[in-house]
């Protein structure tokens, strides 16, 4: 679970659910999730007296209405309470859920020794302590081709989506927001397949609800019992106390053309990908703590159980399960298998972690890991000086009035009081340490100082300081970088620049001082520097994306904490996830230069992964009866590896002085490459994948404990495909090839007859080949391929290929193919 995590001066919006190991002197109680035997509703097939089967087919829909249904649900619940009734005294426990529907536990908050009792209990299978997850934090539509491409075949934007729910484990919403309201657009009927509640907020005692919004609930017990819930800023109510929540279901599920207006100014107009499709709010992540897997894993079982058919995710862990070895089993990747069983498609955010190597915190194949991308638009601006120089900088901002020069003055200059040097006066922060006389009419400048990068300094206030001074503009100049610093344009009612290039700063300073007199205790006795502040408010459109985002993490996969690689790509695929506008929370307090307004600009895979939601939403819309796996292959294998210029993505990334360089991107940054909603519409083969192949591979996984399999899963091992890398994915993995391998795949033919031919390409150190070289598949159809490669050299390094199958009525399917060689 991904909550903000900063980089530098930027807050990615990716959240963290916090599981917390509470800090404690004593052996106090702790949170603990806890497994049992006996099948969950989704899995089970009868054989306890009293109660029929309620598991259905894989993909397939669960009628939780009904009588057997809800009875089983009871007897599971009755089971967990009396486990602990016969195991420990009342009043020495708190149980927090039951888990009934995707697995079959609950989360408890205990004491270690009462952990330890329940381990040895008969019946129990597995008791892992609750970790911490965080939050990984409108141009967008047009740059994908939305309103051209996709939203007509739908019936245009006021269908694209329609009945289609798409649920957000996130910080909540604020429902009375434009992106969501629902008295402009055609009414909302009723959706049966979908049974969720809403609540009712306790301040205004109406609901959440407007038929856009199609259920709202919250989770916080486990935070409640770890004592990290204050209510005075996290509400209890599906309320976001946060701006994250809002800002995701925005960006997949938004209203279409909601003007973005801030400080006078229109930004242009925001829309959700799928802006028919309706929202389900399970509050689950909160301001301050991220949030807690007890409470997640309770939102995700229950978004299944209410009807979902979308599960939106912008949350990670923000350390490995202390218990568990392998990536893909936790008691949160369980619960996704689980959902993904029920029918239901998961888009996840990849992590915020890059540009390094590893950093992934979205493992399992049954996810669709979503990578961050930086679209086309550019905000720049520049700061022009007395003498002729013209420094470059970033800023939101309108211009100071044309064909004027103003003086520059700097904070440190404008002292009331020498004796406020404490307050850090230069990050000007504060009005009321500073003279407005001798500020107002002039440039303010100020100086980005470590405030900024943790949160305490924001360039909003720096805004509010010049206007409440009567500045005509002001400049914040950074002096020093530290490796990860990023700094994002921010909107601001007055002229302002932020110039980020130290050697620019470097200028601007230099020429100050040179202009500026003081008399010998350095006291400034007149002000000669000029200059004036270009318009930032438009942006610059760049034929250079998508590129992958500096932060966005990167592979190869892992399939267990101690970093082994994975035969499996992450991360899927990339999806817009910079720099993104979309409603926000007024009283969202996660980022400090948003606080109080109606949208915000923010980066993250938290902003990839609900566009990747809102555009699945669409392919769900299309083709009903497609099993998750064949939604994420369609979005997968139509993706493109080339920018808008028509050439290969570019990756951001470090350089050996740390600065910001490009580099052609791998599948490690990119997965199958960036998403192409268009052509996801009509993919013409699919990969298809269901609960029985996820199962072979986890069994074929070398180092995993089978009876760690059935604990998660409640199915024995006895299903195997041979090798992990034969899962029939839109891609192919082999970290360590020996000599040579051959894998299979099964594509399925979802449009008319049609002709492929195969051909293959990989770098010099593997060989590679496909058989058959061409197939034809009647509609419906579904043939094998195999694909072999063969280690030539070894390079002690991954080499990167793909299986592109062109179709003579114009389909185009490519997967990524990836491999290491290694000596026998």
């Amino acid at each position: 679970m991904l909550k903000s995590v900063k980089m530098g001066a930027l807050k990615f919006g990716f959240r963290v659910l916090v599981f917390w190991a509470l800090l404690v002197v004593v052996a106090e109680a702790e949170i603990y999730i806890v497994t049992l035997e006996g099948e969950p509703i989704i899995s089970y097939k009868g054989g306890v007296d009293g109660f029929e089967a309620t598991a259905v087919e894989s993909d397939e829909k669960i009628d939780t209405t009904s009588d057997l249904v809800t009875s089983y649900a009871r007897h599971l619940e009755l089971k967990h309470d009396m486990l602990l009734g016969l195991l420990f005294e009342r009043g020495t426990y708190q149980k927090l859920y039951s888990y009934r529907h995707l697995i079959n536990g609950f989360s408890v908050h205990v004491s270690p020794e009462q952990a330890e009792t329940l381990r040895r209990a008969p019946g129990v299978k597995s008791v892992e302590r609750d970790w911490k997850v965080r939050r990984l934090t409108t141009h967008t539509p047009q740059f994908l081709g939305l309103p051209t491409g996709v939203w007509p075949t739908g019936g245009g934007f006021d269908r694209a989506g329609e009945n289609i729910v798409i649920g957000f484990v996130d910080s909540g919403i604020y429902p009375h927001h434009p992106s969501f309201a629902s008295h402009h657009t055609d009414p909302y009927g009723p959706v049966p397949k979908y049974r969720g509640k809403c609540e009712i907020d306790p301040d205004t005692k109406k609901d959440f609800c407007n038929g856009k919004i199609i259920g709202a609930q919250h989770f916080a017990k486990a935070a409640k019992a770890a004592g990290a819930f204050n209510p005075s800023i996290d509400f209890e109510s599906p309320l976001d106390g946060d701006g994250h929540g809002s800002h995701t279901a925005a960006i997949a599920a938004g209203n279409n053309g909601i003007p973005v207006r801030m400080h006078g100014h229109e930004f242009g107009k925001a829309s959700g990908m799928a802006p028919r499709a309706r929202i389900a709010v399970y509050k689950a992540l909160y301001r301050l703590f991220g949030g807690f897997v007890a409470d997640v894993v309770a939102a995700i079982d229950q978004a299944v159980y209410d009807g979902v058919d979308i599960l939106s995710l912008s949350v990670g862990p923000n350390s490995p399960p202390a218990t568990t070895k392998t990536t893909y089993l936790n008691p949160f990747d369980a619960t996704l298998l689980a959902a993904v069983k029920a029918g239901v498609f998961v888009a996840q955010a990849a992590g915020n972690g890059g540009p390094f190597p590893k950093t992934l915190v979205s493992y399992s194949p049954w996810i669709a890991s979503v990578a961050a991308a930086v679209d086309d638009r550019r905000y720049k601006n520049h700061l022009t000086l007395g003498n002729g120089k013209i420094l470059a900088g970033i800023g939101l901002s309108p211009s100071t009035h044309l064909n004027q020069t103003y003086t520059l003055v700097a904070a440190n200059d404008v002292l009331l009081d020498s004796s406020v040097q404490r307050y850090s006066p230069s990050d000007c922060q504060k009005p009321e340490l500073l003279n407005k006389n001798l500020i107002e009419g002039n440039i303010l400048l100020c100086g980005y100082s470590f405030n900024f990068v943790v949160g305490t300094a924001s360039i909003k206030k720096v805004s509010e300081t010049a206007k409440t001074l009567g500045a005509a503009g002001f400049v914040l100049a950074v002096e020093n970088v530290s490796p990860g610093m990023k700094f994002d344009p921010v909107p601001v009612g007055v002229p302002g620049i932020l110039i980020v290039d130290v050697s620019k700063s470097m200028d601007l300073i230099d020429y100050y001082n040179i202009s500026t007199s003081r008399d010998w205790t350095g006291r400034v006795k007149s002000f000669k520097s000029k200059g004036s502040i270009g318009d930032g408010l438009m942006p610059i459109l760049h034929k250079s994306a998508p590129q992958v985002a500096l932060f966005s993490a990167r592979g190869p996969n892992i399939k267990d904490f101690s970093f082994q690689d994975a035969d499996l790509l992450k991360p899927d695929i990339l999806a817009p996830g910079s720099l993104i506008w979309a409603a926000w929370s007024p009283n969202g307090t996660d980022e400090p230069n948003y606080v109080g307004e109606g949208f915000a600009m923010i980066s993250g895979t938290s902003m990839a992964a609900p566009h990747i939601a809102g555009i699945a939403a669409l392919v769900k819309q299309k083709h009903p009866t497609w099993s998750p796996a064949a939604i994420k292959s369609a979005l997968m294998t139509t993706s493109t590896t080339m920018d808008r210029g028509g050439r290969p993505i570019q990756a951001q990334q470090y350089s050996e002085t740390e600065a910001l360089k490009l580099v052609t991107a791998t599948p490690f940054d990119y997965g199958s490459g960036h998403v192409n909603p268009r052509a996801a519409l009509d993919p013409g083969l699919i990969f298809d994948a269901g609960y029985e192949d996820y199962l072979g591979f986890l069994c074929t996984t070398p180092g995993i404990d089978v009876h760690e399999i059935r604990n998660y899963t409640n199915t024995p091992c006895n299903i195997s495909i041979g090798q992990p890398s034969n899962l029939n994915t839109p891609s192919i993995t082999i970290s360590h090839l020996v000599g040579t391998k051959t894998v299979t795949r099964t594509v399925t033919n979802v449009a008319e007859e049609e002709t492929y031919v195969i051909k293959t390409r990989m770098a010099p150190a593997i060989a590679i080949e496909a058989n058959p070289p061409a197939m034809t598949l009647r509609p419906g159809a579904s043939r094998k391929f195999s694909v072999t490669l063969t280690a030539r050299s070894l390079t002690g390094t991954y080499s990167f290929g793909e299986v592109l199958m062109k179709g003579n009525r114009g389909h185009q399917v490519r997967i990524p193919v990836v491999a290491m060689g290694y000596q026998r």
